[in-house]
């Protein structure tokens, strides 16, 4: 019997094909941070929470294009927000999320002699 994969301890056979339902969730949230803009914010919000104002100075993106990268973010689940007064904060809501992304930027970071492509350097890759 092959067992899908799950989350880390909910008892999955991790040598198992994951199920087709895990794939398609799986692609979905690479496909949102195949976006170097969102990509860029899920880095920034890794390291702190930030309102969109910040995340625009941070990240080099106008004000309307942030607030519908975290949009899209927020619907994913991927960040989340709370209110602080009339400022909306944002964080991370998926800290799985922010160790893969961790993970690849170290791995290609520690590439021997490695400088990253001009269009990376600006997501800290």
């Amino acid at each position: 019997m092959v067992k899908s994969v799950g989350r880390a301890g909910e008892g999955a056979d991790a040598t198992a094909d994951p199920s087709a339902e895990v794939l398609a969730e799986a692609a979905a949230m690479f496909g949102l941070l195949a976006s170097p803009p969102r990509l860029h914010i899920v880095w920034a919000l890794a390291q702190g929470e930030s309102d969109v104002s910040g995340l625009a100075e941070r990240v080099g993106g106008a004000l309307p294009a942030v607030s519908q990268h975290l949009s899209k973010l927020k619907l994913a689940g991927l960040v989340r927000s709370r209110r602080e007064g009339r400022r909306v904060v944002y964080l991370v809501d998926n800290p799985d999320v922010v160790a893969v992304v961790r993970l690849l930027f170290r791995q290609l970071a520690a590439r021997p002699g490695h400088e990253p492509p001009a269009r990376l350097r600006h997501i800290g890759a």
